[in-house]
């Protein structure tokens, strides 16, 4: 029978401890997540340094061993800047986990692509901005093929790879099977398009299909003139698209929650759960 490959962003069931995060996990069902250490164990790299193929192995066999897959090894870090010093930095820090990618029992690391500046900026919908990321990108794609590892970029509102159109012409260009895509409907999503939001989730499925990694999932209304991120269910985002998709062509691939938590987790995972084996 084929299942819903729900997981969740770890960092958003709080800083538990590690056995406490695994129970949490499975009182959910939840069969995968999307890990960035930095965000649920802090204490355990306060710097990059730290990090090491122990540490790495430690979790990746935790989880392994709990029946935790770790879908995509979070990696939050701005690989357009303009600043070169801090691009140089992001890259570095992103190389390190492809490095550590298989310690972790992960083969997809992520990341959005940022910004060119100091958070968001027009400038970001321009085409110098697409090249910087696009530069990143290549650069990280060649190093993960060393590794047989996959690099999954998001595309974001505000970001140098803002749609499905820039996420499909990334993947052509690079033309690697090193670069997936990582897709959330809900970053594709602004005022001007909110009222076409089942198109634009059907023609970013339409284009990208085949290079979709992994899912992201959350909902979003608009309150007060502004899109406002909201837990799974509660928002306007009609998610029939997503999960026919998830059951009709691509099984099993992992879906992670996101910006959903505490309490309205269970009736999220409910909600999704219930239309998918509907449709």
């Amino acid at each position: 029978m084929l299942t819903l490959n729900l997981g969740i962003r770890a960092h958003d069931l709080g800083q538990l401890s590690l056995a406490e995060l695994c129970k949490q996990l499975k009182d959910y069902q939840f069969t995968n997540i999307q890990f960035a250490i930095k965000k649920s164990f802090p204490e355990y790299v306060p710097s990059l340094q730290s990090l090491s193929p122990g540490i790495a192995s430690f979790f990746g066999d935790y989880f392994a061993n709990n029946g935790i897959k770790i879908s995509t090894l979070g990696c939050y870090v701005n690989i357009s800047s303009r600043d070169l010093a801090v691009r140089k930095e992001a890259l570095e820090s992103f190389k390190t986990h492809i490095q550590l990618a298989r310690d972790f029992r992960a083969s997809l690391v992520g990341t959005e692509t940022g910004s060119v500046g100091e958070g968001f900026t027009p400038e970001n919908f321009t085409e110098e901005a697409y090249q910087i990321a696009r530069s990143s990108v290549l650069e990280l794609v060649e190093y993960a093929e060393h590794f047989g590892v996959t690099i999954g970029i998001e595309a974001g509102l505000n970001h140098p790879l803002y749609s499905a159109a820039l996420a499909k012409r990334l993947v052509d260009e690079v033309q690697s099977p090193h670069l997936k895509i990582i897709l959330d409907g809900a970053n594709l999503i602004n005022l001007d398009n909110v009222s076409e939001s089942d198109f634009i989730l059907n023609e970013a499925l339409d284009l990208l299909h085949e290079h979709i990694a992994m899912i992201h999932l959350k909902d979003l209304t608009v309150n007060k003139g502004q899109i406002e991120i909201v837990p799974v269910g509660k928002g306007m985002l009609n998610f029939e698209p997503i999960l026919a998709y998830l059951k009709d062509n691509r099984p099993f691939l992992h879906a992670t929650l996101e910006e959903t938590q505490g309490e309205a987790i269970r009736p999220a995972i409910d909600y999704l759960k219930e239309m998918y084996y509907r449709l």
